[in-house]
């Protein structure tokens, strides 16, 4: 019989490697240069720059999610951690009171850890950080104390896909899953919705260096969750706004082929989107279509579950 592989932090924590790089890591928050912003403040001293978060991080939620991808899922769900603030910023972001408008609470490192193991203690079947790019030595800090508490479920790090390479490796041989999205190819788009006009080249640098880690998706057999590897969203937006078919022959020519790809349909007019056309519009069932036919042209076949859910006006 098969045996489910242990989490990667498992591994680091009888290292040493876990202790080190947490250490490491909040050396970092005195100069700030996690993500690629670089705003270079201290963090310690509870200067906040782009992010707007201190030494600690922020939580404004957390729970069993039954709304994320199929191998996350399970039956008893995915263990969402949603941090405040973010990194990015989209005009369009589904969570603007959590990530704009900061909603949450400051927690301690050890109260962090604490959140993991009610999630797993729940049933839940991995530990899913939503927007964690810029918290990361607060996590790898929560993940070593709950680790010794007897954590023991695989860790995704579900960001935006704005990270920098260097911040990643920190994270090499910890996280078991990376969920990136990859939102838009031209960097006009970028930076007229998150004032990022690279977020293309460093969202390529980057899942590049997160399939590097932990390469293509892998799933248990017996119960169909994943375990280990890339799984890349990408949010279809109104207008052909996200470069679809760009973003796809990219992961099917640089990453991988086998690239497990969630094409997503849930695009609706959020937080101040409905000021920039053609995004003040929801997307139409054809221009989902599209985006699934320029996927498999690509060559991408490991596509998630559908789930189609459309606004009509």
């Amino acid at each position: 019989m098969a045996t489910i592989p242990l989490p990667a932090y498992i591994g680091a924590l009888e290292r040493g490697t876990l202790e080190k790089q947490a250490r490491l890591a909040r050396a970092a928050l005195k100069q700030c240069t996690l993500c690629p912003r670089r705003c270079k403040v201290d963090r310690t001293q509870e200067k906040t720059g782009f992010c707007r978060t201190g030494e600690l991080a922020r939580v404004a939620s957390f729970n069993a999610h039954f709304g994320e991808e199929a191998p996350l899922v399970g039956e008893n769900g995915s263990g969402t951690i949603f941090f405040s603030h973010c990194n990015l910023l989209c005009n369009f972001c589904q969570n603007y009171a959590i990530s704009h408008l900061g909603e949450g609470d400051e927690v301690t490192d050890d109260e962090l850890a604490d959140i993991m193991l009610q999630l797993q203690g729940a049933g839940c079947h991995n530990i899913n950080l939503v927007t964690p790019s810029h918290v990361v030595p607060q996590i790898i800090g929560a993940v070593g104390i709950a680790a010794q508490r007897g954590l023991i479920v695989p860790l995704v790090f579900n960001s935006g896909g704005y990270d920098c390479v260097d911040t990643l490796k920190r994270l090499d041989g910890i996280v078991d899953i990376y969920m990136p999205d990859f939102k838009f190819w031209d960097e006009g788009v970028a930076r007229d919705t998150c004032n990022a006009p690279d977020y293309p080249a460093v969202t390529r640098k980057a899942i590049l260096e997160m399939h590097r880690q932990v390469g293509d998706l892998c799933f248990d057999k017996a119960s169909g969750l994943a375990t280990r590897g890339l799984l890349v969203r990408h949010l279809v937006l109104p207008g052909g706004l996200a470069g679809t078919s760009a973003v796809m022959n990219f992961l099917a020519d640089r990453v991988s082929r086998d690239t497990y790809v969630n094409v997503m349909a849930q695009y609706r007019p959020c937080g101040t989107a409905r000021r920039m056309k053609p995004l003040d519009a929801p997307l139409s069932p054809s221009e989902y279509e599209t985006a699934v036919r320029e996927a498999t042209c690509a060559g991408i076949t490991r596509l998630d579950r559908p789930r189609r859910v459309f606004q009509l006006w």
